[in-house]
Formats: C-alpha cells, structure tokens, sequence
C-alpha cells in the first residue's frame, strides 16, 4: 500500500527532475546568479549575461517565472517597464549555485588535470 509519504516523495521526485531539466542550463544559473538580491530590467539583465541573446533570455525568464523562481513586474508606464527579481526558491536555487562555483574552484586543478589526461 502507498502511503501518503511515499506520495509526496514520488510527487517531490518527480517535480525535483523536471526542474532540473529546465534549470540545468548555462543561461538560467547566469540569469540567477546575474539577478542575485536585486531587481532589474530586461535590458539590464540581457547587458549584464554576456553573449545571451533576446530570444534565449526570453525564453529562460519564462521558465524561471513559470517554476516560481523569479517574479515579473509590469510596470503601466509607455512603453511598459519590466522588472525581474528572484522569489525567495530562486534565492534558494542561488545558494545552491553559489556552492557549485564554490565546488568548482576548490577542485579546480583537479578538473583541469583530468581534462589535460583527455586533450591529446
């Protein structure tokens, strides 16, 4: 029999990996770690994510916001002001980011050593 516990895993699981399949990417975790704590426009998230183009970014905030990591604001202004700023899970998703560069430059001779072993 299944219990509601084991529900909520499987639930949690599987939500868990659809996640991780959109935010898995280069563009999101700049975006994130680009918002960090502060709000900012299109504009000014596109300048600030080097070599990210209208498309991808518009693409990539829709999936932050439809995964409830990041909130937009319309402001009534002509022409529109959008604003984005990470919620409180996207906050959380951030520090989970920050670890992984965290990672990456603690074993960063490592990682390079291993790659040089595969460059010839």
């Amino acid at each position: 029999m299944v219990t509601k516990q084991d529900a909520d895993l499987s639930r949690a699981d599987s939500l868990a990996r659809e996640i991780f399949s959109d935010v898995a990417n280069k563009w999101a975790f700049l975006i994130i770690e680009t918002l960090g704590e502060r709000t900012l426009r299109f504009s000014e998230v596109r300048d600030a994510v080097e070599g990210i183009s209208h498309k991808m970014l518009t693409q990539n905030l829709r999936m932050l916001e439809r995964n409830g990591l990041v909130e937009r604001e319309v402001h009534p202004t002509v022409p529109p002001r959008v604003e984005y700023t990470l919620t409180e899970p996207g906050q959380g998703l951030r520090a989970t980011v920050d670890s992984m560069c965290g990672w990456t430059q603690r074993y960063l001779g490592d990682i390079e050593a291993a790659r040089g072993r595969f460059a010839h």
